[in-house]
């Protein structure tokens, strides 16, 4: 779900995102078309299985906190194999 977004002065987005049991996404980068794009995301709550988010490079990753540059790492996460997770996104580019 978009939370809020906005192209100036700054282009950013801001998500409430929910995986439920038996979700997975594949390894992938989301490129830009100019800028560099920056990615912040806070685990509200983790699944009792599973969904574990990989990033081969993080800036700054935690149990609950990630910090990555989604235009250049390559990043996933784990199928959910019990409960759900439910994750705030924020993401940004810098110009």
């Amino acid at each position: 779900m978009l939370l809020m977004g906005a192209y100036w002065p700054i282009k950013f987005d801001a998500y409430l995102l929910k995986f439920p049991q038996g979700c997975e996404v594949p390894e992938h980068t989301d490129k830009v078309n100019k800028g560099r794009h920056y990615r912040l995301n806070i685990v509200l709550k983790k699944a009792q299985k599973g969904g574990d988010f990989i990033c081969h490079s993080p800036i700054f990753e935690s149990e609950r906190i990630k910090l990555f540059r989604p235009d250049l790492c390559v990043h996933a996460v784990s199928k959910v194999e019990q409960g759900e997770r439910l994750l705030l996104s924020i993401g940004w580019v810098r110009r």
